[in-house]
């Protein structure tokens, strides 16, 4: 099962990404101004797996990429991949997880350990 986690950049703005089962980055989202809205594209996301679109490109350098697409709104984008049955593992993935995926919050700078 996958996991979503929530952080926040340099800039101050908030985003997620979506890792593997083994821990690996599969795709990191626009960026939010506001943490819950992360949150809500997360649930957004959850509830509607079924509706998504994967937009596939390849990078100048051969690496390969897609888009995650949901009511027509880029919600995020995939790391490369360096074949093709590599990112459609990737795809499935996510299309078999998302929807049990926990959220963890990471965006609070607290130490806890």
């Amino acid at each position: 099962m996958g996991v979503f986690v929530i952080s926040q950049r340099q800039n101050g703005r908030y985003k997620y990404e979506f890792n593997s089962r083994k821990g690996k980055i599969i795709y990191t989202s626009i960026d939010f101004e506001l943490r819950f809205e992360c949150e809500e594209s997360i649930e957004a996301l959850k509830k509607s797996i079924n509706e998504v679109f994967f937009m596939k490109f390849k990078s100048k350098n051969g690496k390969l990429y897609f888009k995650v697409i949901l009511n027509n709104i880029e919600v995020s984008v995939s790391r490369r991949y360096s074949t093709l049955p590599l990112m459609e593992k990737g795809i499935d993935e996510v299309l078999q997880s998302t929807q049990f995926s926990e959220i963890l919050d990471f965006s609070n700078k607290t130490i806890v350990f």
